[in-house]
């Protein structure tokens, strides 16, 4: 969703085609979350450089260092501000969901 300058990704689980498996480790499906934002931010006009926030949720706290490798890919230049939750998700293949918030800055 966006509203003026500012873009809202909700949360983003590892959803693959035609409802197939996701990937089996936490930093594959880390990358498909990521991949899922990064074209919902560009329909709205916005790209992963202009987040400044994300949230990640992951089912097991042992699953953190992989997804933060993920997300440090993606973010590498950018750096949102971050807040990582352990909580139980809706699908029980899903080790992990990312959701985002951007501004985007006109020059």
């Amino acid at each position: 969703m966006r509203v003026g300058d500012q873009v809202w990704v909700a949360g983003t689980a590892p959803i693959m085609p035609d409802d197939a498996d996701p990937p089996a480790a936490a930093y594959d499906q880390a990358k498909v979350c990521l991949a899922i934002i990064a074209r919902a931010l560009a329909e709205a006009g916005a790209s992963l450089e202009d987040v400044v926030r994300t949230r990640i949720y992951v089912t097991d706290a042992s699953h953190i260092d992989e997804v933060g490798r993920a997300h440090g890919e993606a973010f590498a230049s950018v750096r949102p501000a971050t807040t990582g939750i352990v909580t139980q998700l809706l699908d029980p293949r899903w080790l992990v969901e990312i959701e985002a918030e951007a501004v985007i800055l006109t020059p």
